[in-house]
């Protein structure tokens, strides 16, 4: 198998943008409303940490020969996390993303090669590769960067991620609308067709 290097290094590029931007990070915006639906910053910022424990905890499962689920408890598991965690400090909550971050890149730098064919388990309960783990990992950090409403938009996400996650987009987007409506809005003969959900 393969090190999915370029997905670890866009991955650990996206991790050191995000820690500078929260360097700065003050309690108040802590607690402000992100651009997410009913979550502060704090909760964004919860689930990016807690996000990166359920990559460190199935990279070492597979390390073990063990298939780890991503979060203890499934979805409300992850729920339960996410909300417990909000409400901290600033600082409190800076730090555990740091941390998380910090374990996460130790976890793929110190995996033999062998490791990532290994299957880990997803929340939804599907089997994958470890091998896609950093993949994912990366759209996590870049769109949750923006999802803090920090100042970080879409126009900030990096060439690599979009030159990598924008053709398997494309390529799903037939399944999402009318194909002959879908090529009249790409061939300009109509207006864009709505979306179905993903």
């Amino acid at each position: 198998m393969t090190v999915p290097t370029q997905e670890i290094e866009g991955c650990r590029r996206a991790h050191r943008v995000l820690l500078d931007d929260l360097g700065e990070l003050t309690d108040a915006q802590a607690r402000s409303p992100s651009l997410l639906p009913d979550w502060s910053v704090g909760h964004v910022l919860t689930h990016l940490a807690r996000n990166a424990d359920s990559c460190t905890r199935r990279m070492e499962g597979a390390v073990r020969g063990e298939i780890e689920d991503q979060y203890p408890g499934g979805y409300a598991g992850r729920a339960a996390d996410i909300a417990a965690g909000s409400g901290r400090s600033a600082s409190a909550l800076v730090s555990d993303v740091r941390e998380s971050i910090y374990r996460l890149e130790s976890a793929w730098l110190s995996a033999p090669a062998e490791v990532w064919s290994r299957p880990g388990r997803d929340v939804s309960g599907a089997e994958q590769p470890v091998s896609n783990i950093p993949g994912r990992r990366w759209r996590e950090v870049e769109v949750h960067h923006v999802d803090l409403g920090l100042g970080f938009t879409v126009a900030d996400l990096s060439e690599g991620l979009v030159a990598l996650w924008l053709p398997r987009l494309l390529a799903r987007l037939a399944n999402r609308a009318d194909e002959r409506s879908l090529l009249a809005w790409m061939i300009d003969r109509g207006p864009a067709p709505t979306l179905g959900p993903w």
